[in-house]
């Protein structure tokens, strides 16, 4: 079997590409234990500058596998759960296997470096709520994405109920849910859920090279500047305050810092090497 989650590092660009193409990279158990792997480790790993998430075969990610809800409401699961004898997990266990996988996008969210989703394609359910979670979105113009959720009678996860509605707002995020439309890469760059868009012949060229520029930024301010943006999202102006003279001191100790210092005096370009 083919590896659901595949990885590339070049140039301080981790990529981490959904691969199950035949069905437009829908999660799998595969998939989202590698990601529960991969995603902390790139975290904390100092050679990774920028977290790329995207998917193969011109999709981004479908979001769950419908094909498995409908398998389980008609009372059919996996030949390996039909002969066993084990008590079938109650509400609260299966809720609470959801909550730990969702952490995913938490860590998305607040690990110390940026997050960019690439968006060649469908962006649909907790697949959209994965781009979400990131910091930056760069989509084809004519990917299309739906939050999809009603479409199945689901109410949502991976935190899009979160994240969406401080893009888009929250009237807007209400009616993005509760209809399910799907919108273009252009539609959502103009409500603001895309950051970049750019057309199908320069679409791969164009989001690398963003990628690659948010790898060379100094990663460390930059995971600092990610805790104080977070904080205000829901602390007092005083607790942004105490984040941002602590964060602003300690970048003043950074070799980025210094190195940006000097390059300034002198006119010249810095070169930061994320530290």
């Amino acid at each position: 079997m083919a590896d659901h989650l595949l990885e590339d590092f070049d140039k301080g660009v981790l990529t981490l590409t959904m691969n199950r193409p035949e069905a437009r990279n829908a999660m799998s158990p595969d998939m989202m234990s590698k990601f529960e792997e991969a995603v902390p480790r790139a975290a904390s790993d100092p050679s990774v500058r920028c977290l790329v998430l995207t998917g193969a075969g011109g999709a981004f990610c479908a979001g769950g596998d419908v094909k498995g809800f409908a398998r389980a409401a008609e009372g059919r699961g996996s030949i390996e759960e039909a002969v066993s004898d084990a008590p079938r997990p109650t509400l609260e266990e299966r809720a609470w296997s959801l909550r730990k996988a969702m952490d995913l996008s938490r860590t998305l969210f607040e690990m110390p470096k940026p997050t960019l989703a690439i968006i060649p394609g469908a962006a649909a359910g907790g697949g959209l709520s994965l781009a979400l979670a990131c910091d930056l979105r760069f989509a084809l113009d004519t990917a299309k994405l739906t939050t999809a959720f009603s479409k199945i009678g689901g109410s949502g996860d991976y935190g899009g109920s979160y994240f969406l509605p401080m893009l888009v707002g929250h009237a807007k995020a209400r009616e993005l849910y509760f209809t399910a439309d799907i919108i273009s890469g252009q539609e959502a760059y103009e409500l603001g859920m895309v950051t970049k868009v750019a057309g199908v012949d320069v679409f791969e060229t164009e989001s690398r090279a963003y990628a690659e520029y948010l790898a060379s930024l100094p990663t460390t301010a930059l995971g600092m500047m990610k805790k104080n943006l977070n904080t205000a999202m829901n602390g007092t102006l005083s607790d942004v305050f105490d984040m941002e003279a602590l964060h602003m001191m300690r970048a003043f100790e950074t070799e980025d810092h210094k190195r940006a210092s000097v390059a300034f005096v002198s006119k010249e370009p810095p070169v930061f090497v994320g530290r």
